[in-house]
């Protein structure tokens, strides 16, 4: 099966996934940039990974422009998505799903993989907008347990990425 790896990363962990699944499926592995000049057609399946932004994947619009035609077509299409959160967290199904249409969501298969924070790599905008968040956060009057957990969870690099993350999207292809 002919399979290309499509990726946009700010700080690494989306990279580090692609490249997890490249290696383990055979796949072409390509950043967003460069997939935009491919022709998707091409191949047998289509895997798109991009970080969280604000609940968003960053760069899906790009790729949800495509899904009518390659679920026409019969491609296998899949989506993952990587955040700070770790896996178990109850939000990550909620935030994975609001991505999607009804009808997008019916033509793929979409999965969360933890990545986590790095504050050195994150443009100027990024780090504000988290410290900003971060700060919101841990001044919040009777904030809950699960936001005094993120507040500081948040407030400094970590990383929980982890090759059994892509397990699932391996299974998927096969």
């Amino acid at each position: 099966m002919k399979t290309i790896v499509i990726y946009t990363s700010q700080t690494g962990f989306t990279k580090r996934y692609a490249e997890w699944i490249s290696e383990a499926s055979g796949a072409e592995c390509v950043e967003y940039k460069q997939a935009k000049k491919i022709k998707l057609s091409d191949f047998d399946a289509i895997i798109f990974g991009g970080w969280f932004m604000a609940g968003g994947i960053k760069n899906l619009a790009w790729f949800k422009k495509q899904l009518p035609s390659l679920s026409a077509a019969g491609k296998k299409i899949i989506v993952f998505g990587v955040g700070g959160s770790p896996a178990e967290s109850p939000d990550i199904p909620g935030a994975i799903r609001r991505n999607f249409t009804d009808e997008e969501w019916n033509s793929l298969k979409a999965f969360y993989c933890p990545g986590g924070f790095n504050y050195e790599k994150m443009s100027g905008f990024s780090k504000f907008m988290m410290k900003m968040f971060t700060t919101m956060l841990a001044n919040k009057k009777d904030a809950s347990e699960a936001e005094k957990n993120m507040a500081q969870m948040i407030s400094h690099s970590y990383d929980i990425s982890d090759k059994k993350y892509i397990e699932s999207i391996l299974a998927e292809l096969k």
